[in-house]
């Protein structure tokens, strides 16, 4: 395969299969599907011997840097079937267009904002109808982007889960496609894709720790599953970061379940937190996060709305950086473990952050001054 293909021509995919992450039983990979037959996530596998023939770094090095790049290690028939709006190194591309050519022309998700967003632009692009629910105190702001993108949204009296719920339902009584948290194998494939930037942009060599803000945990259960591809394939060794999952001390159902030796976890009661991306109750892919995190000797925390608020505030103020809460979260953990020792100071840390802090409310600002009057500038 030559480097300097282009996109526009046909390209046949490595993928080989999928694999239920509970029990390895295999399925076949053009097939729509959801859930395995154990009701666990389903994983897609490739051919890394193939990949590792077929793609070298000096060959990615000169492709464009969009999210296409990583193809071998993405899960499209055609390039033909591809949808792009033009992004550069996104962290999630829709799979809209295959989904199609299978028969879905109506898609359905639960969403805490973001994710529902996508879901939209992407679904819109490709023509096809999509219908997100929301809990009733998703920020206006998402509420409002789901709705301009061309998806209908419903707010929710209740939780993630409550709305995963209604999705199921619908999709069970009237057809629409379930695209929930890794209850389709390819979202997550699109989610590894930080792994990949994040590979790539510190030259194959992989920090010491990445903290990362879970609630559903497709970000860190996809960077854990493609470092593992990358090491097939021979563009990293062995050596891996310290995978920690941030949660808040409102909804910690992962946190409990670590510190209490558990392979899943129970449903959180009365989930609340400001960091609404990361108030998931209970994750389907639950054990996945649990089994990285563990692998990578990592470890799960939870910080408290309070610290959420003062590490936007401080990360504001010193690095003119506006965080989303859940990417705030990050922040708070790090200073909490770096004071008990579990990060060295001297280690490379990577906190993620995933969107930005214009999407959520901000503190009022109460400042004013009237021109009218005489000016004390030495107090300004």
């Amino acid at each position: 395969m030559r480097d300097d293909e282009n996109l526009t021509h046909e390209r046949p995919t490595f993928v080989t299969h999928l694999e239920c992450s509970a029990t390895g039983e295999r399925h076949p990979a053009d097939v729509l599907h959801n859930l395995s037959r154990a009701g666990k996530p389903l994983l897609v596998r490739y051919d890394l011997a193939g990949v590792r023939r077929a793609l070298s770094k000096e060959a990615l090095a000169r492709r464009p840097r969009d999210l296409w790049r990583y193809r071998e290690l993405l899960p499209v028939r055609l390039a033909q079937d591809i949808v792009s709006l033009g992004e550069e190194i996104t962290p999630l591309v829709g799979m809209a267009k295959l989904a199609k050519a299978l028969g879905v022309t109506h898609m359905a998700m639960p969403t805490n904002g973001n994710a529902g967003a996508a879901l939209a632009a992407y679904a819109s692009r490709a023509g096809i109808r999509s219908t997100i629910f929301c809990p009733d105190d998703t920020p206006e702001v998402n509420v409002n982007e789901i709705a301009l993108q061309g998806a209908t949204v419903y707010r929710v009296n209740g939780l993630i889960d409550d709305c995963g719920k209604l999705v199921a339902e619908g999709s069970a009584k009237v057809g629409w496609f379930d695209t929930s948290t890794l209850k389709e194998p390819y979202r997550l494939e699109g989610k590894k894709t930080m792994g990949l930037e994040l590979a790539e942009q510190l030259d194959w060599q992989l920090p010491d720790v990445i903290l990362y803000p879970t609630g559903g945990g497709t970000g860190l259960i996809g960077m854990w599953k493609v470092f593992a591809e990358l090491e097939a394939i021979g563009f990293i060794g062995r050596r891996r970061p310290r995978m920690v999952a941030v949660q808040a001390t409102g909804c910690a159902p992962v946190v409990c379940a670590f510190e209490a030796g558990k392979d899943c976890a129970p449903r959180w009661e009365d989930a609340h937190t400001i960091a609404a991306g990361i108030r998931v109750p209970q994750a389907l892919g639950d054990f996945l996060i649990l089994r990285a995190v563990r692998e990578s000797g990592g470890f799960a925390i939870a910080v408290s709305d309070q610290a959420i608020t003062a590490a936007i505030d401080e990360v504001a103020r010193n690095e003119g950086l506006l965080l989303c809460p859940e990417g705030a979260a990050t922040y708070a953990a790090l200073k909490i473990a770096l004071a008990d020792g579990r990060i060295g100071r001297g280690e490379q840390v990577v906190l993620f952050n995933c969107a930005t802090g214009l999407k959520y409310p901000m503190p009022a600002m109460h400042r004013r001054l009237d021109r009218s009057r005489p000016v004390d500038f030495a107090t300004l």
